[in-house]
């Protein structure tokens, strides 16, 4: 008889849990996965995928507009918001599907409700008892509003994929992706978007050039960007909202998105009672190979506060599995990670930003690319693609690659193989590029800026 029900039992059917769960019953295991809310987690029902189909969404304000450059012409045109929100649920339910049947074709057990842990070995899904050899926490984490006075009046962006209405005035707080992209969505949509950040410049830890770049675009565009501005008070009146700044001016507006920031979701799962060790802000505390302060417990993806991003979870996930189950202990690798923020226009990154390859010292060479794309001599539209290099100029190797523009996820990409593999700045000038494309810019520039 065997000592326990199950060889893993992983607490969240998110991104991360999913893949640990599923490559560890193709190894022989016993797997069981527990979900309280919906299977594909944050990712695919209120972050990655609705988001950027919101941002498709977004983007045809524009597209219409600049049709007009190249002889088209476009009538009438509106948005249908609850067609658009139906139209998105629709696929986020058909995702749901395809996750389940990911883990039911691969022989996991899906137990739907909240899972605790009673000990190292048990775990309770509402009252129900099940013992398993090792336990993974994947639960992810939730976002947070500041605790002032009106809070209660603001939403998340849990919340704001499924709004009754377009708001015509929006005030979005919070300088991070999620921010950034929101204020870019919303704006596109037509609602009068104003984004408050208490920094200096949003997407702190990006590369300056990014920073400064998408600033000067959303501008452009007519989001109203306040650096340096936080909101004190919230107070409704019917149904308008008034925010008061912490400089003392008022804004009146219909709706106020937090978007500063998310913790783990780790508050009621009894990992005190198994002695799991967690930081101050509930993250659980795990070694290179995702265990945590106690043997048989692995944690993974947001709640580990390691890197908030769902393809780090994911790798984390497979990484567990082949630990665990497939004889090949595996350590998630966090060098040159690429991401995109799909704000508009869309930033890509990997590698090092000039900032972080001064602070180590590197004798850093900059080659930096500023141009209007090729669509935009007939449209007129003043936009502007940055793109660039940081690069040793000791070794020559590249270092990182930053760029803001259109496609510009799609481009990083490429080049985060190219980083993985040690690229030297004389392979990207050996590169024969594309023609005509934007990303062509990253194998032809030549003339250092610095």
């Amino acid at each position: 008889m065997a000592q326990y029900d199950y060889d893993l039992f992983t607490i969240g059917a998110g991104s991360g849990g999913v893949r640990a769960s599923r490559m560890s019953a193709s190894f022989g295991a016993k797997v069981a996965v527990a979900e309280e809310r919906y299977l594909g987690g944050t990712c695919v029902n209120v972050g990655c995928i609705p988001k950027k189909l919101l941002v498709y969404a977004s983007h045809f304000s524009e597209d219409f507009s600049d049709a007009a450059g190249y002889g088209w012409t476009v009538g009438e045109r509106s948005v249908d918001w609850r067609k658009l929100i139906a139209n998105k649920d629709r696929e986020i339910s058909r995702l749901n599907g395809v996750y389940r049947n990911i883990l039911s074709d691969n022989g996991v057990e899906i137990i739907e409700g909240h899972a605790e842990i009673v000990d190292p070995h048990t775990v309770t899904v509402d009252g129900n008892r099940h013992t398993a050899k090792y336990i993974l926490v994947a639960v992810g984490s939730w976002p947070v509003v500041p605790k002032i006075p009106g809070a209660e009046h603001a939403i998340t962006s849990n919340e704001a994929f499924h709004l009754d209405s377009l708001p015509e005035k929006v005030i979005i707080v919070g300088g991070g992706y999620i921010g950034v992209e929101f204020a870019g969505i919303l704006h596109g949509l037509g609602a009068h978007t104003t984004q408050l950040y208490r920094g200096e410049l949003f997407l702190r830890g990006f590369d300056d050039d990014i920073r400064q770049t998408l600033a000067e675009e959303m501008r452009k565009r007519g989001i109203d960007l306040r650096f340096n501005r936080d909101i004190k008070r919230i107070d409704k009146a019917g149904d308008i909202l008034r925010a008061t700044l912490d400089d003392g001016q008022t804004i009146e507006t219909d709706r106020i998105l937090y978007a500063t920031g998310r913790v783990p979701l780790t508050g009621n799962l009894g990992l005190d009672r198994a002695g799991v060790q967690l930081k101050e802000n509930g993250a659980v505390v795990v070694d290179e190979y995702s265990k945590s302060s106690v043997d048989n417990i692995y944690a993974i993806g947001d709640c580990t506060d390691r890197m908030m991003l769902t393809p780090v979870a994911i790798a984390e996930g497979m990484a567990v599995a082949n630990t665990l189950f497939n004889n090949k202990p595996t350590r998630p690798g966090y060098l040159n990670v690429p991401t995109a923020v799909f704000s508009t226009p869309n930033c890509g990154t990997v590698g090092l930003t000039e900032r972080e390859a001064r602070q180590r010292n590197f004798q850093v060479d900059i080659y930096r690319s500023s141009f209007r794309p090729l669509k935009h001599t007939l449209t007129g539209r003043d936009e502007r693609t940055m793109m660039k290099l940081v690069v040793d100029g000791a070794t020559d190797r590249v270092l990182g690659c930053h760029m803001v523009g259109p496609d510009a996820g799609e481009i990083t990409q490429g080049l985060a193989v190219a980083l993985n593999c040690g690229a030297t700045k004389a392979q990207f000038d050996a590169t024969i590029g594309i023609h005509p494309t934007a990303a062509e810019e990253f194998v032809t520039m030549r003339a250092k800026v610095t």
